[in-house]
């Protein structure tokens, strides 16, 4: 999942996205309102760490104009900012969590992994499509017919949580590249095709039926070929 940091303190900013890093997650910071504002519309995250106190942009004008634009992504609001009030103009204006600084880093892992799982995971450590696995913390890849298992890490990884996070849907090359790897898209986006090769190399190392389709000028969809599976 991709995550944006938009906190003006260097420091601060670095920190928090070197320990979700560690997390598995897929980070991207922005070091000023403007551009944490422009970063937040292009609608590619899944949370949004927001601190309120910013250069050129503040925090509340950015949450406004996010849910103004109806983009669903998580916000946590992270201040210095204490006071009640300050905290229900937060809430009352989209923001999912609020944290105080200072803070202890865990507690921000905390609320960070209980707003990623809401809806998605149930609380479980995985997620599931098909005949196949993919746990979360492991980063490991299981059918559940055969029992068999393989590693599964970085792009593989986010591009086959995206497909199993949008089952069934066709999903275009620009909505991927925008996805999985947002403002690195115009460096790496070219391997997208050896990424889904290596994906569907080890569908198939593991026995399963699930593979990823390919639709002539449309995109990308994850299915299931309950066919074959029927005795």
């Amino acid at each position: 999942m991709r995550i944006l940091v938009v906190e003006d303190e260097y420091s601060l900013a670095d920190l928090v996205a070197s320990r979700l890093k560690k997390e598995k997650y897929t980070i991207d910071v922005s070091l000023d309102g403007e551009e944490g504002l422009y970063n937040a519309l292009t609608d590619i995250y899944d949370l949004v760490i927001l601190d309120i106190m910013l250069p050129k942009v503040n925090g509340i004008d950015i949450l406004k104009e996010i849910r103004n634009k109806n983009i669903k992504a998580k916000v946590l609001m992270l201040t210095a900012k204490s006071e009640l009030d300050d905290k229900l103009l937060g809430f009352n204006n989209g923001a999912n969590d609020y944290l105080t600084k200072p803070f202890h880093m865990d507690e921000l892992v905390a609320r960070v992994n209980a707003l990623l799982r809401i809806n998605v995971t149930d609380n479980k450590d995985y997620i599931e499509f098909g005949d196949i696995r993919l746990n979360i913390k492991t980063s490991t890849l299981s059918c559940i017919k055969t029992g068999e298992e393989i590693n599964i890490i970085n792009k593989e990884f986010l591009l086959l949580e995206y497909f199993i996070n949008n089952p069934k849907q066709i999903i275009s090359k620009e909505q991927i590249y925008d996805k999985v790897w947002g403002m690195e898209s115009e460096s790496y986006s070219n391997n997208l095709e050896a990424f889904l090769s290596f994906i569907r190399k080890k569908l198939k190392l593991i026995g399963s039926k699930t593979n990823i389709k390919s639709s002539r000028g449309l995109g990308y969809q994850l299915e299931y070929n309950y066919e074959e599976t029927k005795d």
